[in-house]
């Protein structure tokens, strides 16, 4: 029994160093995307699948590192949008960035466990869909809520009405992309958490 356990924290550990590379990558080569002002994140994916494998804590684990890097990518400035953001309020970006990808992570992973009991694949679908929307919910939000944002946002909107421009403007394409894209691999996501738990 205690080598049973032993061995499926291995397999854990394992599995979760090998998708934050992922995430890593992903959001790295992600950022340096054309797409303003803010890259595509398609670094949702191996979150959702880390979530559906190991848990809602694996999945704000992953989304957290998810977060810090891109947190790296606006300190540096290779996010402009981004860079935008942090230096506005660095302190209120870490904050917003590291509860948007922990909860896209967290929010996936308890979907997925309460779906999967009555269909996996539909389990798979619902979280899936509910990382990008709680990523970009949350970020939006905090961008029109928190004050320093708020001068940012009315910036780059101009004589567009403010709440218009954020949602639409700022983050709609780029959303309805993390979207699409996260709904087209969820086959790969059931099949990949069907190969893993076989294993």
């Amino acid at each position: 029994m205690k080598k049973q356990n032993t061995n499926s924290k291995t397999f854990t550990m394992v599995g979760l160093a090998i998708l934050t590379a992922i995430i890593i990558v992903l959001q790295v080569v992600t950022t340096y995307f054309p797409t303003k002002p803010f890259a595509i994140t398609l670094a949702l994916i191996p979150i959702v699948i880390g979530a559906a494998l190991y848990g809602a804590g694996a999945g704000a684990y992953l989304g957290a590192v998810f977060s810090v890097v891109v947190i790296i990518m606006c300190a540096v400035g290779a996010d402009a949008g981004g860079a935008m953001v942090f230096y506005a309020n660095p302190f209120l970006c870490i904050l917003l960035c590291l509860l948007k990808g922990a909860a896209a992570g967290f929010v996936a992973g308890l979907v997925y466990n309460a779906v999967k009991r009555k269909n996996e694949i539909v389990g798979a679908v619902l979280a899936a869909l509910c990382a990008p929307v709680v990523n970009t919910g949350i970020f939006v939000l905090g961008l029109l809520a928190l004050p320093p944002f708020r001068e940012v946002l009315s910036t780059w909107a101009g004589d567009t009405d403010i709440l218009f421009f954020a949602i639409i403007g700022l983050t709609g394409i780029n959303f309805l992309v993390e979207l699409g894209v996260n709904m087209i691999l969820c086959p790969v996501i059931v099949k990949v958490v069907h190969a893993i738990k076989k294993a």
